[in-house]
This record gives C-alpha cells, structure tokens and sequence, in this order.
C-alpha cells in the first residue's frame, strides 16, 4: 500500500498547485501506473477521500500545528491529509500502520526532518481520542463536522430550510450511485435486465423513471456487455427527470442548448424512439464528438449534433416543439461525485447567473408557438436557479409556467422543482419548464 499512499501524495499536491479536475487526474494516472488492483482501489478510496474531507482535515491540522497549514511544505501537508483520513475514516488500516507509513513517507521527500514532527502531531490526534474541533459557531461546526466551507454552510442555510440544508450536507459525503438508463428504442427491458443478471451485475429499478437502474457493480460500467451493444447509457436519476420533463414524443423537432456529453440527448431520442429529429449543440467540437460516437454506440439515428455557442443565435436553426436549456453552472449539486467544487472560490461563481440568463433568452427564440422551454442546472443555489427563472418570466410574458408532468408524481402539477440529493439519493439538480402561449 506505500506504492498507493506515495501515488496520492503525488496526485493531491499536484491538484493544490494546478487545480485539475479529480476523476481526470485520477484515472490517467491509474492507467499509468503499476499497481495491483487491490492497490489501485486503496488508491482511489484515500485520493477522493482526502479531498472530500479536506476541509475538515485541516481543520484537525490548525489545531495541532504550530505551523499554519497554508505554510507547510505542500506534500508534507498532503501527508498528513492522508494519514488523519486513514485514522478517522478507514477502519481498514490499524491506527500504527496510518502513521509509520505517513512517516516514511515525509523521510522521501525533500523535508525527511519533518518526519518528526509529522509523528508528533499524528500521536497527539490518537492521544486526543481522534476528536474533531469543536467550534462556538454553529455554521462553523458544520462546516467541520461534514467538510463543507463556511461560505457554502451559510449559504444553504439561508437559502434552504435547516433540515434541507442538514440532509444536503449529509449527503455531500460518500460515494454517489452508478444509475443508468436502458436503451428500448432496438430491444426491449427485460432483454437488457437479463443481459446484466447473465454478467452477474445487480441493480435495483427505480420506479418512478421505468427504464432507470442503479448498477451494484465492481469495475467500470463502459466495460460490461450492456454498454458495449448499446444498450444502457451512464445518467443520474435527477438528469433522467430532466430528460422526461421535456415530454418529447415522437416526430417532435427537439433542440438540446448545451448537449455534450449528449446523455439527456440519448434519453429524449429514447422517448421519442428514434423518430424525429433532435438538434444537439456544444460550443467544442470535441465534445460534440462525445454526442455523435455515443449516439452511434446507442443506435440513435435521429440526433444532429454539431458546435454552436449557446448564447448566440443559430440562423438556420428551425422552429422547436421542445427546446432544453441545462446550462453550465456551479455544479453545487453534484460535490459527491465532484468533491474539489466546494473548495472553490465563491466569486468564481458571480458571473454565471448572467450567462445562464443569456443562453436562456437564447433558447426561447427557437421555441414554436405552444411548444415547451425546460430550464435546469445540477447546482443548489437560488442565484443560478430560481432568480434566472423569475427574471426569464418577467422578461418574457410569451412563456408561462408549465406543470412538470405525471413523471413527477407528488410535485407533477409544480413548473419548478429543486431535486436535493436526499430525495432519490441522486445528484441535486433544479428544473423549470414553461410553454409559449403566443
């Protein structure tokens, strides 16, 4: 496991110095390297660990340290991440193991004299009975007890009521679902569902979207033989909801805003089973790549993918039936499965909610008289979600609210909804519809 240890050390203290996107980072150097799967795994559970519980690892640090952790030595500070995560959350590794392996560590690096005092702040946190910080200030001591900057604390306890906030906090942590959506258009479910039982892959169907699984799994998704014969495609659940509030059918003429990857593009084709057309765009070519080879893996023929930016008008473009507007943004929602998002600064965030607007406004001008515009983003922040709507409504006095749909059971009759994660322990996500009237 020295191997495994030395290789998250490495990856953690290059996302500090260059901000690069974890599951990237990750999974390239996996490829690269030599080590066991058993390795790879301990790998893969320290490096998300450490950056999902950062927060409150340094936390930990500051009061143990007499040395700023902002000022240690960038890998002796990851080494100590990682060996607090292994004393606090990993059952697996004895408590003698965590902290020799951390100190022969530091002794490899180019500060092998802080390897005492690694060993002494180590100590003291078992000596201490591993407690967390306590803190005067309740938005503090969430923001310790679940890893979650102050700022984003407040900012859902503002926005949100407490439990809410409570319940995405607590599920902010942990590992996300593997759900995917069944391709019916060239073979029916239950073909597919014995497909899976034959690989030995269980899963649970969720009842409220009929073709939706979550995968219990080892391994990768795109190796097994229903992804290959394009049978099932990657998709949270809360992004399925999306796809379904459009209520394409078919011979509809769908635009899909901002499509790469192409996942709800494949769902609404699947809907529509194949019969239409559905105009998929992205402003970079090599995603609109991503949109055309899934779409040819899936079997869909009737999705038109190709580059064009969101907030600017597409001339020959023609009118839409259905137009789907999931605009960039945030992704607050989806911390579990992106853990470095929370660790951002809020002003990175500022200049958003404007752009969403543009692409927004954009979007309505393709939509035909008593056609549906849905709205949506994977983020839990009333600036980039209900604020961009009720300014869309004020502006445009053509479109109303529309109700969402039977598919959304108790809450069908609403024209918005934000999906917290604790609701079908999917990715937050927020979704508004509105049809045009004239």
């Amino acid at each position: 496991m020295s191997n495994a240890r030395k290789l998250v050390v490495k990856l953690l203290t290059r996302m500090d110095e260059n901000n690069s996107y974890s599951n990237l980072l990750l999974s390239d150097a996996l490829k690269k390297s030599e080590l066991s799967s058993q390795d790879k795994k301990f790998a893969s559970a320290l490096f998300y660990g450490v950056i999902e519980r950062k927060y409150t690892l340094d936390e930990i640090i500051r009061k143990l340290s007499a040395i700023k952790s902002h000022k240690l030595n960038p890998e002796v500070r990851n080494i100590i991440r990682i060996a607090l995560y292994q004393l606090l959350y990993l059952d697996s590794v004895p408590d003698n193991a965590a902290v020799d392996e951390s100190v022969k560590l530091v002794k490899q690096t180019r500060n092998p004299t802080c390897s005492g005092y690694v060993n002494a702040i180590l100590r003291e946190f078992i000596r201490s009975g591993k407690k967390l910080p306590v803190k005067n200030c309740r938005t503090e001591q969430l923001a310790v007890d679940y890893s979650c900057p102050p700022w984003l604390v407040s900012k859902w306890l503002k926005e949100y009521s407490d439990s809410i906030c409570y319940d995405m906090l607590r599920t902010s942590l942990g590992q996300a679902p593997t759900s995917v959506r069944v391709n019916t258009v060239h073979a029916p479910l239950e073909d597919t569902l014995k497909m899976l039982d034959e690989e030995g892959i269980g899963y649970d169907r969720i009842k409220v979207l009929p073709n939706c699984l979550n995968l219990h799994m080892n391994g990768s998704v795109e190796n097994t033989k229903a992804y290959l014969c394009g049978r099932i495609h990657v998709q949270d659940i809360s992004s399925q909801f999306c796809a379904a509030a459009l209520e394409a059918k078919e011979n509809d003429i769908v635009l899909d805003m901002c499509a790469a990857p192409g996942g709800k593009t494949f769902t609404i084709a699947e809907y529509m089973n194949d019969k239409g057309t559905i105009y998929a765009f992205d402003l970079h070519e090599n995603r609109v790549k991503l949109i055309k080879s899934g779409a040819k893996r899936l079997g869909l023929e009737c999705i038109k993918a190709r580059t064009n930016d969101g907030k600017e008008h597409c001339k020959d473009m023609p009118k839409a039936d259905k137009v789907l507007c999931d605009v960039p943004c945030s992704g607050l929602g989806v911390i579990r499965r992106k853990p470095e998002i929370k660790y951002k600064d809020p002003s990175d965030f500022e200049r958003l909610p404007d752009i969403q607007y543009m692409i927004l406004d954009n979007a309505a001008s393709y939509v035909k008289r008593e056609g549906i515009l849905v709205y949506s983003t994977c983020t839990l922040s009333r600036a980039e979600n209900d604020k961009v709507v009720d300014s869309f409504l004020h502006h445009h006095p053509e479109f109303v609210g529309f109700r969402l749909g039977d598919g959304f059971g108790y809450d069908r009759n609403k024209t918005r909804v934000t999906i917290t994660p604790g609701v079908f322990n999917s990715d937050g996500f927020f979704i508004a519809k509105f049809r045009k009237i004239r």
